[in-house]
Parts: C-alpha cells; sequence; structure tokens
C-alpha cells in the first residue's frame, strides 16, 4: 500500500522563530527534531446534483496535512546519526523523551549555510531510516510511534544566502519522503497567525462571562469633586504665577490668547504688554530706591569709622588733634579709605612710642 500523501504542512509562527532563532544563534550547522500531529481533513464538495460528473469529481483518498507544534534543537550535527546516515535510536529516545503528551514524532530538520535547499545524500539516508525503522522495528506504545500509523516524514532545510546581506536572511524548505518512491516531495508551509489570513481568528471574540455590576455613584461623585478642587488649585497656582510677570491680568483672559482665535484679542494682548510693562517699571524703581538706600547706608557706616579712628588717635596722643592733617573730604573709594585707616593707625603708633620715650 502506498505511504499517504499529505496536502501541507503547517507551523506556528513562534515555533518557526523559534527554530529560526536557535540556527541563527548557533555556532554551525544544526539539526534537530520535529514534533505535531497529523490531521484528516474531510472535504466538502456536496451539490445539487448527483449526476455522474459530480459523482467522478469526489476523491475517496483522505486530505492529511502536518501540523508542527514543537522541536528540540540539539545544536549540533550529526546528533542521533553517524557520517553515513545510519541512526543512533538511543540518542533518538532521549531526544523524544520528555517532549510532552500528545506530541508526536513527525520528522526532523537541519539548518546549514549558505547551501542549497535540498536534501543530501546523507539526509536522505537518514529520513528514509526513520520513516523505515520508527514503524516497523519499534512497539506501537514507544515514542517513536507517531498519530494516524503516519511515519516521521517530514523534513525541512533551513539556510542562509551565499552572499552576505546588511540583513539577516533564513530560508526554508519543506518536503515528505514518499518511501513507495524513494524520492521527496516539496510541500508548500502554512505559517499560523501570520498573514491577513488569520485575522479572522480574532473578530469572533466572545467573552465567556459578563463583567460584575460595580456600584461607582458615589465614588464618581467624589472623584468629580476631588478635580473639581485640584483644578481650582491649579488655577490659582497658575494665577500667582501669572501675577508675577503682569499683575491684575486674570488666568481666564491668558486661555482666550491661545488657538486660532488669537487673532482676534489683540486688545487682550495689548493689555497683557502694558500690564508686564507696568509690573517692569515697578521693579526697576523698586531696584533703583533700594540701591539709594544701601548708597546712604555705606556712607553713614564710613563716616562713623572715621569718628571711631579719630578718637583712638587723639586719646593716644595725649589730647593732640591730628584731625586737622589727617582728616580730608569723605571720598566713597574702598581703596582710599583702606589708606586712611592706614595713616591713621600708624600715626597712633607714633605717637604711643613718643610718648613712652
Amino acid at each position: 500500500m502506498d505511504d499517504p500523501k499529505l496536502q501541507k504542512i503547517a507551523i506556528s509562527g513562534p515555533t518557526l522563530a523559534s527554530i529560526i532563532q536557535r540556527f541563527h544563534s548557533s555556532n554551525g550547522d544544526v539539526d534537530g527534531v520535529l514534533f505535531g500531529h497529523v490531521t484528516d481533513i474531510t472535504a466538502s464538495d456536496l451539490q445539487d446534483d448527483d449526476g455522474p460528473d459530480a459523482s467522478s469529481s469526489r476523491s475517496d483518498s483522505p486530505i492529511l496535512v502536518a501540523t508542527i507544534t514543537s522541536f528540540f534543537c540539539s545544536g549540533t550535527i550529526n546528533s542521533f546519526y553517524d557520517s553515513v546516515g545510519r541512526l543512533d535510536l538511543n540518542a533518538l529516545r532521549r531526544f523524544l523523551g520528555d517532549r510532552g503528551p500528545g506530541r508526536s514524532f513527525i520528522g526532523w530538520f537541519v539548518g546549514r549555510r549558505r547551501t542549497p535547499l535540498r536534501p543530501s545524500m546523507r539526509e536522505s539516508l537518514v529520513t528514509a531510516s526513520l520513516s523505515n525503522k520508527a514503524l516497523n522495528l519499534v512497539p506501537p506504545d514507544d515514542p517513536l510511534s507517531s498519530s494516524l500509523n503516519f511515519p516521521p516524514c517530514v523534513f525541512i532545510v533551513f539556510s542562509t544566502p551565499f552572499s552576505d546581506r546588511l540583513i539577516h536572511t533564513h530560508e526554508h524548505r519543506a518536503f515528505q519522503f514518499r518511501r513507495s518512491a524513494g524520492v521527496f516531495e516539496p510541500k508548500s508551509v502554512d505559517v499560523i497567525n501570520i498573514g491577513p489570513a488569520f485575522r479572522g481568528h480574532y473578530s469572533a471574540f466572545s467573552p465567556s462571562s459578563p463583567f460584575p455590576w460595580l456600584s461607582c455613584g458615589s465614588s464618581h461623585s467624589e472623584d468629580k469633586r476631588s478635580d473639581s478642587l485640584n483644578q481650582v488649585k491649579r488655577i490659582a497656582k497658575e494665577q500667582q504665577g501669572l501675577d508675577l510677570c503682569a499683575e491684575g491680568f486674570e488666568i481666564g483672559r491668558l486661555s482666550s490668547l491661545m488657538g486660532s482665535e488669537a487673532a482676534n484679542y489683540t486688545s487682550e494682548l495689548e493689555g497683557l504688554y502694558t500690564k508686564m510693562l507696568a509690573k517692569l517699571d515697578g521693579l526697576a524703581h523698586l531696584v533703583e530706591q533700594s540701591s539709594a538706600r544701601v548708597f546712604e547706608q555705606e556712607n553713614r557706616n564710613v563716616k562713623l569709622r572715621l569718628k571711631v579712628m579719630t578718637f583712638f588717635v587723639v586719646s593716644a596722643s595725649g589730647g593732640s588733634s591730628i584731625e586737622a592733617e589727617y582728616c580730608r573730604p569723605f571720598s566713597d573709594s574702598s581703596l582710599y579709605d583702606s589708606a586712611f585707616c592706614l595713616s591713621l593707625a600708624f600715626c597712633w603708633l607714633w605717637s604711643k612710642i613718643k610718648h613712652q620715650g
């Protein structure tokens, strides 16, 4: 009996991406095994008339689809076979031991860089050995058995382009090994959850249970009160900041100066500038008055210091006044002030020495 023929091979998007990532991150060529299931899709080709043409168009052969759900990558090459294609069943059983329930062994894959997307002689021998020994030499309860009495005849080749490119590109091609003819038949790969054809899977979503009823009336009123209070505080803070630039100009008038309708409020803009200029003029007068008061206070301090030093000098000289000789008109120069103080100190020291002598 001829082995069953696959219509196509399906693989999920995350599984395909994981295989490519393991192949890309490896140091060299890799191989691994593929797990999944084979399903029989019954074609519905019923017609209104049951004429001879309609009956002849129906086919009794099943439509099989191999779906890849997971994989195991060895990270190297020749992991469960040798260089001439002989299988190592012990190593293969270790790979298949932890695959999980409901996952049958349906084939294997190989990833090699800068090589053609076709099976080599060694890969052909490995695939032929898997198709024969997996069903004939292994009991049904062994991990090597597969669903629907289907041999592990799926083979996928991954490769990279021959020339270096700025964008990483990975190519793949899937085959089914036909034991009866001993040849590989190329099969189309249907990537699930990728492309516009699968958008309809998400449009028919309906919740399994409704949302519970929540009494939110009181909380909504409290939220509104808190929002209004926060808004009042924010407006007051913004008004304080605006008063620093233009005192007496309300924050509500400022909002009308923004947006596309600002051209209709020329008078408001002129009023804002007038308030700002008045504020700047007041600040200038305040700075001028403060500077004048500071200047007057410095003059008083210098005169007071002069009187104190004169008193000490007169006292040290025995009552003789040197104010007429050393006291000069007041000057605001700090350099002259320092020299004058040094002169007074020298006179005091000289009179002290003369008095002791």
